[in-house]
């Protein structure tokens, strides 16, 4: 069960002008489930994207890096679950090519003009013929409201769809839409998690800007989430500006209305970053990591990460357990060699209860265990660390580690 975390209303998902989207059941890995989703795009829409930095890149995303740094402006997006296309060698990639045409052609747009995205098992052919065969009747359907069908169609082993809308207001009246869905659950971690993210707004942004926006968006969402500490395949973050709502350019950043947009695509980007750890594989807890006072936002990453990467510090926090020396351990390996433990401060918090727990290179005079325990059984926490030796601060969001978390990635492919 997601952690706080619910499936959104459908009507608070507002379409983007410019952006269709369909589903279709194209039985690529099971039956009767959502399982290919196309996203069409009015021409003049511009995208960007960012993706993962494991070495074994799967073939879409190696199809996605040359179709966006070529002079064609992407038209489609297609994603299949299911079947990942990962360790697939040249078969996968003539296989997200044969996709990229099958959507082209029922498009009448060029296949370079399509982007495609997998997720699933890896190692596991891509049984392309499938989609072929779901995409004439997939695309008679394109709605401009399907958003909430296309994040259940994303999904894998999520077990609530992700989806979000913010509008904002710019200074002539027109209204601005950003909508986007996501998905994820395990095999989560930064450079990017085992994600799918799409976002898109109508806003008309210049290409220059929309690529610095897709990068500092996952920055600070997409790329401050880990669940498990691996990092996977596929990971995939796109940002669509479609242009249709407004005539008027956004081209420099400091433009106020420019300013509006860039926090909106990070309100939803945080929003759909922060659901898939709500969603992490048998989270029961959902953890802020915040560290302050850093000498740079680099080394205060650094010491979030060790805290929300640790498979024990994970653990105590599923049994409600305030054996919290796992959290000093976890600073104290964290790489920062200069770093003072006696200067160092440690907090948990949950609604409102602050309980001071290590000072001074060791326990707080104050603290004590049964207080940690009252803390713990929140089903949100924040880990707040005080370095004392800067003005840098970084957050990252984490989960428990559970017992069902082994039983769901032991049955995975089952």
């Amino acid at each position: 069960m997601a952690v706080n975390l619910t499936a959104p209303d459908p009507k608070d998902l507002r379409p983007v002008a410019g952006v269709r989207l369909g589903v279709a059941e194209a039985g690529i890995r099971k039956a009767g489930r959502r399982d290919l989703t196309v996203i069409s795009l009015a021409p003049g829409s511009r995208v960007a994207g960012v993706f993962t930095q494991n070495r074994f890149c799967a073939a879409p995303v190696q199809v996605c890096r040359e179709h966006l740094a070529g002079e064609a402006a992407p038209r489609a997006l297609v994603i299949n679950t299911g079947v990942a296309n990962a360790g697939t060698g040249a078969e996968g990639l003539e296989a997200a090519r044969r996709t990229c045409k099958a959507v082209s052609q029922v498009l009448g747009v060029e296949p370079q003009e399509v982007l495609p995205f997998s997720t699933g098992v890896i190692l596991e052919p891509l049984p392309v013929e499938k989609i072929e065969a779901a995409l004439p009747a997939l695309v008679t359907n394109l709605r401009p409201d399907a958003w909430l069908d296309a994040a259940y169609a994303i999904m894998t082993t999520d077990t609530v769809p992700k989806a979000c809308s913010r509008q904002v207001r710019l200074s002539d009246g027109t209204v601005v839409t950003i909508t986007g869905i996501s998905k994820g659950a395990g095999m989560i971690r930064p450079n990017m998690a085992t994600m799918l993210g799409f976002v898109a707004t109508d806003a008309r942004l210049a290409k220059p800007l929309l690529d610095a926006l897709v990068r500092e968006a996952a920055d600070e969402s997409f790329n401050a989430i880990t669940v498990d500490g691996d990092t996977s395949t596929n990971d995939s973050f796109v940002l669509i500006a479609t242009g249709a709502a407004m005539s008027r350019e956004l081209a420099v950043s400091d433009d106020e209305d420019y300013r509006k947009v860039r926090a909106a695509v990070i309100e939803v980007s945080r929003w759909l970053a922060q659901a898939i750890v709500r969603d992490g594989e048998g989270a029961t807890k959902f953890i802020t990591v915040r560290v302050e006072r850093g000498a740079s936002r680099e080394e205060c990453r650094k010491v979030a990460y060790a805290i929300a990467h640790s498979p024990l510090v994970k653990t105590a926090f599923f049994a409600s357990d305030p054996n919290l020396g796992r959290i000093l351990a976890a600073i104290g390996y964290a790489g920062i060699d200069d770093l003072d433990p006696a200067a160092i401060r440690v907090w948990l918090e949950a609604e409102g209860d602050s309980i001071l727990v290590a000072e001074g290179g060791g326990r707080a005079s104050s603290y004590r265990e049964e207080d940690g325990a009252r803390v713990m059984k929140h089903a949100e926490i924040t880990v707040r660390v005080d370095l004392a030796r800067g003005e840098a601060a970084a957050t990252v969001w984490t989960c428990d580690l559970s017992f069902d978390y082994v039983r769901i990635n032991a049955e995975y492919r089952s």
